[in-house]
C-alpha cells in the first residue's frame, strides 16, 4: 500500500473530521458558557446582557457594553477621557511598565481601566465609573483614581447620584504607594458627596477584591453584587496561610457576603438598570430638598450677619 492509499484509507475511515471540518463556525459567531459548556449565538447572549439563558452565569463584560446596558442611548458623556498614566516609579518586571500600558491600550482603546461619564439612566441624570478588567486586570493606577475621585466631585457640586461597577484585581503594584493612595483620595471625595446627602451605590462584579474592595467598593449606601461574583480582599491561600484555618467554601462569593451582611443586594444584570433606576428615583425628591435647604441656610446666615 502506497502512501497515499494509506491516507485516503484514513479519511474514509474517520468521517466526523470531515464533518467537522465542514461545519467551522466563523470566529466570535457563538460563544461558549465557561460554567455549563452550552454554546449560544453571541447575538442573543447579548440581547441577554451576556448572562446565560441555559445555567443563569453571568459572562464578563467590558466597559462599553456595560455603558450601553445601564445608560438610556445617546445620552453618555465620558469626563476626563483624556488622562493619560504615566510611569513615574520607571517599573519594569519582564518589560518595562510603559511598554505594558501601550500594550493594553492598543489592545482594549482605552487609556487606563476605567471609563467615568455622565448620562441618564431611564431618564434619571447620573455619574457612572466603569471599570475594565480587560486594562491590567482592572488594576487601581493614579488614572484610575483621578478620573474616579473627578467624577464623585463633579456628581457632588451638580447634586447627582453616583453609580461605580467595579471590576479589579487591587491596586496597580508598578505605581506602588502613589497606587495605594488612590483609596485615601476616592474615599475622601465619597465622604464629601455624601456629606452633600447625596446617594451612592457600588455594583460588585466578578472579581472585586484588594484596595477597591477596602475602599470605595464597600463605602456605599447602598452595596448591590451580581450573582456568584468574586469579592475579597486577598486570595484564599494567604488569608488561611495568616489565620491557620480552614475557610469556608465559598466565602468570598456574593451571596456569602449577602448572607453576613456586606452586600444590601444580589441583582441579576438583567434587572440591574430597573433596580438602579426604582433606587435612584426613591432618592430622587431629597436632591431639590437639600439644595433648597442650603439656600435658605445660607440666607439666614446673610441675614444675621
Amino acid at each position: 500500500m502506497s502512501l497515499f492509499d494509506w491516507f485516503a484509507n484514513r479519511r474514509k475511515s474517520e468521517p466526523h473530521i470531515q464533518q467537522q471540518k465542514e461545519r467551522e463556525i466563523a470566529d466570535g459567531l457563538w460563544t461558549k458558557c465557561p460554567a455549563c459548556g452550552v454554546l449560544t449565538y453571541t447575538k442573543d447572549l447579548q440581547v441577554n446582557q451576556m448572562v446565560c439563558a441555559e445555567c443563569n452565569h453571568h459572562l464578563r463584560v467590558n466597559s462599553d457594553e456595560r455603558i450601553r446596558q445601564l445608560i438610556d442611548a445617546k445620552t453618555w458623556k465620558p469626563l476626563n477621557e483624556n488622562l493619560q498614566p504615566t510611569d513615574p516609579l520607571k517599573f519594569c518586571d519582564r518589560k518595562p511598565y510603559s511598554s505594558r500600558i501601550e500594550e493594553y491600550q492598543e489592545k482594549t482603546g482605552l487609556t487606563d481601566a476605567v471609563q467615568t461619564g455622565t448620562g441618564l439612566l431611564h431618564g434619571l441624570p447620573v455619574a457612572l465609573g466603569v471599570m475594565d478588567f480587560r486594562f491590567m486586570g482592572g488594576s487601581m493606577g493614579s488614572v484610575v483614581g483621578e478620573k474616579l475621585t473627578r467624577a464623585i466631585e463633579y456628581a457632588t457640586s451638580e447634586g447627582i447620584p453616583v453609580v461605580i461597577v467595579c471590576a479589579s484585581g487591587g491596586a496597580r503594584m508598578q505605581e506602588g504607594m502613589l497606587s495605594l493612595m488612590q483609596m485615601a483620595k476616592i474615599s475622601g471625595a465619597l465622604s464629601r458627596h455624601q456629606e452633600a446627602q447625596l446617594l451612592y451605590i457600588p455594583v460588585l462584579t466578578n472579581p472585586t477584591t484588594g484596595g477597591v474592595t477596602a475602599s470605595f467598593a464597600m463605602l456605599g449606601d447602598i452595596i448591590i453584587a451580581e450573582p456568584k461574583a468574586t469579592i475579597g480582599f486577598a486570595g484564599r491561600r494567604v488569608i488561611e496561610q495568616t489565620l491557620r484555618e480552614k475557610l469556608p467554601e465559598g466565602f468570598q462569593t456574593s451571596e456569602y457576603l449577602l448572607q453576613h451582611g456586606f452586600v444590601d443586594a444580589i441583582i441579576p444584570r438583567t434587572q440591574l438598570k430597573k433596580t438602579l433606576a426604582q433606587l435612584i428615583s426613591l432618592h430622587q425628591p431629597v436632591f431639590p430638598l437639600v439644595s433648597q435647604l442650603n439656600s435658605e441656610n445660607s440666607n439666614n446666615n446673610v441675614m444675621s450677619r
